[in-house]
């Protein structure tokens, strides 16, 4: 695969959604999740979270510990998700899939759950800074390639020809 030449921009979720262009108009907004679970909404598992939403339970415990998602706990310890989990669990996937680091989006997550992106400050600087980043590193893969570039045609020229075989 392509993707895994370049360890330090390889991500198996931007891979995943660079097949598929990304609608910059998205609507990433989600409303608050709630902190109670009332009778007539669904809970789910943390198994069932991970299930519907393809991310698995290690990352949901890790985004738990991060502040990024919070389920009730029950008596006995168990994980109880309110069903609007698996749209903050996809709208987290959505950040991830653009090089956002956790800390990043634990930033501006509550911001983009309640409102739009764009009523949102904290977004855009991030954005920004992003962009930059990925400028850079563009620009130092281009540096790389030319090298290689110039490495391969210097050894093919010093290169003697084989011979031919006789005839």
């Amino acid at each position: 695969m392509k993707g895994r030449q370049i360890s330090f921009l390889y991500c198996p979720l931007i891979v995943k959604f660079m097949k598929k262009r990304i609608d910059p108009y998205i609507n990433v907004r989600v409303y608050n999740v709630l902190k109670t679970s009332r009778r007539g909404e669904t809970s789910l598992k943390i198994g069932e979270l991970s299930k519907l939403t393809g991310v698995s339970i290690r990352s949901l415990r890790y985004y738990e510990e991060q502040g990024i998602l919070s389920p009730l706990r029950l008596e006995n310890g168990y994980r109880e998700y309110h069903d609007l989990a698996v749209e903050q669990v996809n709208t987290i996937k959505f950040y991830l899939s653009l090089g956002l680091s956790i800390e990043q989006i634990s930033g501006f997550l509550h911001c983009v759950l309640k409102k739009k992106e764009a009523f949102c400050t904290e977004v855009l600087p991030i954005y920004e800074e992003k962009l930059e980043e990925l400028d850079q590193q563009i620009e130092l893969l281009t540096m790389i390639r030319s090298n290689l570039v110039d490495r391969i045609t210097a050894i093919k020229s010093e290169q003697i020809p084989p011979l031919g075989d006789g005839k």
